[in-house]
């Protein structure tokens, strides 16, 4: 990528953490306060997005790599990863600024199209196991708790969404998504005139791009299930995020409700994806789920806080790393 490309992600990066700290909603000494009360944990909780980001670049880099000649080392696609997803946390509407600089950055390596389909497929992947991880949360529920005749509406409609979703995802996984997703925004209001453009320019280079999604799926299915059971298991990784900060709290909690904990939270807060960070979703969305679980709400908002702050330090790190180790 040009420097002054990336120098335009890094100054947007910036502009995002400067932003977040003047719009912080609470008091920089209660902050403090709460930081010293989490003690050793928090350190266990900033150092396990460590894993958690490996493990997610271990997914990635099986797609780009797919049994070929990959001109990127893993270490490469590692920074690639946290500096994605920091500019992903700092975006509105989410995946408006990770997806363009990953694909930006592996161009050069690989190409324009293998760089696009590589991103695209592991977007896809990184959704795919949420919502699997959302239906999966729903069995549990099942086997540890008694279901009430509200919870049984609710918890029939999550795994509806979730069956919907898994099915569109399969026919993308089957037909290609990149072209089809332009189409839909030909109908979009603002964008019309540019995807309508846009698929005209580069309808070729879309439908490669769907080829090769296409083809992880129905003729390398090794390295698509690996992808999948890498990233899938990053989500219960990172349910220790909710068991160590609750462990701050009361000792009467187990690893299983940490794991519900984090699916009915995550599942409320991406209602509201159009908002930087979730700001105010997430602390919702646990306290809503820790209640809902016997555990005082006032819980789910101290580990709102806690993953609030670590999030804030990822994103820190992710949009230092921008500038760091590039030829």
């Amino acid at each position: 990528m040009k420097q002054k490309y990336r120098n335009i992600f890094l100054l947007f990066g910036i502009a995002a953490i400067v932003i977040m700290l003047c719009t912080f909603d609470m008091d920089y000494t209660d902050l403090w306060q709460n930081l010293l009360r989490a003690g050793r944990w928090f350190p266990a909780i900033v150092g396990l997005w460590v894993i958690i980001y490996l493990m997610n670049a271990l997914s990635w880099y099986c797609i780009i790599r797919d049994g070929k000649d990959c001109p990127v080392s893993f270490w490469y696609v590692y920074k690639l990863t946290i500096s994605g997803f920091a500019l992903n946390y700092a975006t509105p509407m989410g995946l408006m600024g990770g997806e363009p600089y990953r694909i930006m950055e592996l161009t050069p390596y690989l190409g324009a199209s293998r760089a696009t389909s590589s991103v695209i497929l592991y977007v896809m992947m990184h959704i795919f196991s949420h919502i699997n991880f959302w239906f999966f949360s729903i069995f549990l529920y099942i086997a540890l708790y008694t279901v009430t005749w509200e919870m049984g509406v609710l918890l029939t409609v999550i795994g509806a969404f979730c069956l919907l979703a898994i099915y569109f995802f399969m026919k993308g996984y089957k037909n290609g998504m990149a072209l089809r997703t332009l189409k839909l925004l030909c109908h979009v209001p603002f964008v019309r005139r540019w995807a309508m453009g846009f698929v005209e320019r580069q309808r070729e280079t879309l439908e490669r791009i769907d080829s090769q999604i296409a083809q992880l799926h129905q003729q390398r299915k090794r390295t698509f299930y690996l992808s999948f059971l890498i990233e899938f298991l990053s989500r219960i990784v990172g349910c220790l995020e909710i068991w160590f900060i609750l462990n701050i709290l009361t000792t009467d909690v187990s690893f299983a409700a940490c794991i519900l904990i984090m699916a009915f939270s995550s599942l409320f807060s991406n209602l509201f994806f159009f908002s930087p960070m979730q700001l105010g979703a997430r602390e919702g969305g646990l306290a809503l789920a820790v209640g809902g679980l016997a555990i005082p709400s006032a819980f789910g908002v101290y580990t709102g806080l806690l993953t609030r702050v670590r999030e804030f330090i990822w994103i820190v790190i992710g949009v230092a790393l921008m500038k760091v180790g590039n030829k």
